[in-house]
């Protein structure tokens, strides 16, 4: 017999350099994480993920590895993951690590030994390098534009000093892809896979999961004008409302996003995973559309959970949150799976912005002190307390990012100087870029660093104003962000909300959602005008209410 754990988790995602800093040198690392574990476990999650900590000369924080079986020295030490895993374990956290299958660093020794070789060694085979077009072979392979902003390809100088070959790599120039048609990758990835496992490890995140195959003949491809940086539609969103399966294409989209051989891949590691005890995990990040391509990720024989972008992306408003809730919850479970939600990652806009901007901002792009729509951020964090209320009580797997328990909203006004995304250098300031929701968290108002660190020193600056949000300023306090999601996380716990079923209330008025799940009613309101609330005990709720009044922007439980 079997838990099943992940179906119905709360899985808190670390980004290690930002979540806590124990030897003062402004970056954090796996003994500060060890440090702080008890106050997640005071939260009340269930497990933790962690963004790569693996060696790295860190061009994009980490999603540039060079050596996937031990960690950077700005983390510590595989003794120090050893320490922490341990002590997540006896909290009773499952812990998830990275994994970034689609590319590796350039100062991979793999990489650096394929530079070396000639066009067509074997070394050369473990990644797509290709001749360029033109009289003299100057120009890329094809057309395809990169997600951090120009080309997908970058071309290799020879040992003798003339131009040679291009590589391919979706992201950064430093981020070749391997090519996954080569045994010898695959291979090496089960091997990746096991160190892991046999540390005691109890899954993986898949970084790009959609990635690692591309189109036979590396076709042109030019995405939508209104792609976003994934490039293609990646939101699976038509005027903030689910595309419908049966009115999308799944086989038209970019040729180096979701092809189909990627599942044979999955299907080989999770046969990996299933040769150990404890129930390990893969997890997708797979940015397609519609949610029914999705759920291909975890049919029975792959993965076992796959983020739900489809509903991070979706508007604060009722129609379209009830439409995607309905099509999630039908799609997954079509395939034995359960629902993820997530509102915030290391790669959107934190929701305690992202849902009160008044212009959009697309996937990946960020927002700065120059971009239009800026939230307000009173609305923004009433929203997202709302926002989270709802999430918290819908059927399935929660995700919630560090730092969106204490109401953090997007860092805007971070100096140019300061900025690290590579996104910010290779759109040469078009796009702000991710900084802004991966600055370091604050832990203690009065304290150096606001408690990241024992000194000053910070790799992104923290705003003023995160002294106000420090974990310190909200634990025990009544209203606070803080104790909310800690209320929440408890009451969705003992009423097993993540197991339950939904069954919609009608009779509220356009901008309500009210749903039952078990002995739970929900009522969100997404408008702005006060509407009455139904007899019932009110268990909680995201805003203070005027006696059995809900205010606009406000989620509460009450006792069906």
């Amino acid at each position: 017999m079997t838990s099943e754990w992940w179906r119905t988790a709360a899985i808190y995602q670390i980004y290690p350099r930002s979540f806590a800093d124990a030897n003062g040198d402004g970056m954090g690392d796996l003994a500060g994480i060890r440090s702080r574990l008890p106050e997640l476990a005071d939260l009340g999650v269930d497990a933790i993920w962690l963004s790569p900590f693996y060696t790295s000369p860190q061009k994009d924080a980490g999603y540039d590895v060079a050596d996937y079986c031990d960690v950077d020295p700005l983390f510590g030490t595989l003794a120090d993951f050893d320490d922490m895993l341990a002590e997540a374990h006896r909290l009773g956290l499952k812990v998830i690590v990275d994994l970034v299958p689609n590319h590796s660093s350039d100062r991979h020794p793999w990489f650096q030994e394929a530079l070396a070789a000639a066009p067509g060694s074997p070394e050369r085979a473990r990644y797509i390098f290709r001749d360029g077009k033109g009289e003299h072979g100057e120009l890329p392979p094809n057309n395809w534009e990169s997600v951090f902003g120009g080309s997908m390809w970058t071309r290799t100088t020879n040992p003798d000093g003339t131009p040679g070959q291009w590589y391919l790599h979706i992201f950064d120039s430093s981020q070749p892809d391997f090519d996954w048609e080569q045994e010898e990758v695959r291979e090496e990835f089960r091997r990746i896979l096991r160190f892991w496992l046999d540390r005691g490890v109890d899954g993986f995140r898949v970084d790009v999961a959609h990635g690692l195959i591309k189109a036979d003949g590396l076709p042109d491809y030019t995405p939508p004008a209104d792609a976003g940086s994934m490039g293609g539609n990646q939101h699976g969103l038509e005027g903030g409302v689910p595309l419908e399966p049966e009115i999308h294409d799944e086989n038209v989209g970019a040729p180096y996003w979701g092809q189909e051989g990627v599942h044979e891949v999955y299907r080989d590691w999770r046969k990996v995973l299933d040769e150990y005890d404890g129930e390990r995990i893969l997890a997708a990040e797979a940015w397609v559309d519609p949610l029914a391509r999705v759920a291909k990720w975890v049919r029975p024989d792959e993965m076992h959970q796959a983020f739900n972008f489809a509903y991070l992306e979706t508007p604060w408003e009722a129609a379209p949150l009830r439409s995607v809730i309905d099509h999630s919850i039908e799609t997954f479970a079509a395939v034995g799976a359960p629902s993820t939600w997530v509102l915030s990652n290391h790669d959107v806009i934190r929701h305690a912005s992202r849902l009160a901007l008044t212009a959009d901002s697309l996937q990946g792009h960020g927002i700065g002190p120059k971009s239009p729509g800026l939230p307000d951020p009173v609305v923004g964090l009433r929203r997202a307390r709302a926002a989270t209320a709802l999430m918290l009580a819908l059927p399935g797997s929660a995700y919630i990012y560090q730092g969106e328990e204490l109401g953090l909203p997007e860092a805007v006004d971070l100096p140019d100087e300061a900025r690290q995304d590579p996104t910010w250098f290779r759109t040469d300031g078009e796009r702000y870029g991710r900084d802004g929701c991966r600055v370091p968290l604050p832990w203690e108002s009065d304290a150096p660093s606001y408690g990241f660190g024992p000194t000053d020193t910070t790799w992104l600056p923290q705003p003023a104003q995160w002294a106000e949000f420090a974990r310190d300023r909200q634990r025990g306090v009544a209203g606070s962000t803080l104790e909310l999601y800690r209320s929440l996380l408890a009451e969705r716990r003992a009423r097993s909300l993540a197991t339950g079923d939904l069954e919609w209330i009608e009779g509220f008025g356009d901008d309500v959602l009210a749903v039952r799940n078990g002995s739970v009613l929900v009522v969100a309101n997404t408008g702005s005008d006060p509407v009455e609330l139904p007899a019932g005990d009110v268990i909680l709720a995201s805003a203070v209410l005027d006696g059995r009044t809900l205010p606009g922007d406000t989620t509460a439980w009450l006792a069906a």
